[in-house]
């Protein structure tokens, strides 16, 4: 696993670790951050975590440029041991991890009935990235994370609250993540870590056209309407401000709270508020 440490470690500095900070979400989480506490007493330390190295660098220059201090580390979520190594270079350079944000994911679209029996591994390796991943990563920083009484945030999305059609795969991953953390909620509580669950809707990022299709292959377009995408500045700054102020949850738009409410007592009406997200071309006929 390349790491790549850009400036030095202050023993003093707030760490926190963010998952899929190459690019979208998790990268403007780490902008963000650099630009509020880069400058500030003690400053805060920054490990980015993705496949990419190149693009996280491209990440780590930028937040350095703002104060930050910066560790690169090359990781695939979705290999348990990488996971691990992601954490024990944290701690190697710094000694702490006072945040963790499982923000690593990937989309897919496909309804269930055009994906062949042959092509059903990718349902699995979905689940690696987007559940396994985040549970290795913190079951290797929980201790650490005890210590320093710190903020753990997984960054599900509103399909892991409501299921959307041509998403099984992908909702079932963010259901999984959404069950997994509000346990681990429970847990922690007596040990003052805050866990904290978002659920963004439609983000202006590329992750749906980086996503699979029903093949597995990369699906290099969208099929959901975004007419209503909400910026990435804005859900990362939800995100974080979750954190900060310790909330259970993070849900970010009117209609993804109005719909969870909704849900309780008119499902079919969710269904339905489901279906009309998708474009019409992938709607299922």
């Amino acid at each position: 696993m390349p790491t790549h440490q850009i400036s030095t470690p202050n023993p003093n500095q707030k760490v926190f670790i963010i998952t899929g900070a190459s690019d979208g979400i998790g990268a403007e989480m780490a902008r963000q951050l650099a630009s509020r506490h880069g400058a500030g007493i003690g400053g805060i330390g920054l490990v980015l975590a993705a496949r990419s190295q190149a693009n996280l660098q491209a990440v780590a220059d930028t937040c350095t440029g703002l104060g930050a201090t910066c560790l690169v580390v090359a990781t695939d979520v979705s290999v348990q041991s990488q996971c691990q190594e992601l954490i024990d270079q944290a701690i190697k350079h710094w000694g702490r991890i006072d945040g963790l944000i499982n923000n690593a994911g990937v989309s897919a679209q496909a309804l269930f009935s055009d994906v062949k029996a042959a092509d059903l591994h990718w349902y699995e390796q979905l689940m690696r990235v987007n559940l396994w991943g985040s549970v290795w990563c913190t079951h290797a920083a929980l201790p650490h994370l005890k210590a320093a009484r710190g903020n753990i945030v997984a960054v599900s999305s509103l399909a892991g609250l409501i299921g959307v059609p041509g998403r099984t795969a992908y909702s079932a991953t963010k259901f999984a993540m959404t069950g997994f953390f509000e346990a681990l909620r429970a847990e922690l509580r007596s040990a003052g870590v805050s866990v904290t669950t978002a659920f963004p809707g439609i983000v202006l990022t590329d992750i749906r056209t980086h996503g699979l299709n029903a093949q597995g292959l990369t699906a290099g377009s969208s099929g959901l309407k975004e007419d209503d995408a909400m910026g990435v500045e804005e859900c990362a700054a939800l995100i974080l401000r979750g954190m900060q102020q310790r909330e259970r949850e993070v849900v970010m738009t009117r209609k993804g709270k109005l719909g969870r409410f909704i849900k309780l007592l008119w499902p079919a009406v969710v269904e339905r508020m489901a279906m009309n997200a998708l474009k019409d071309e992938v709607k299922p006929r």
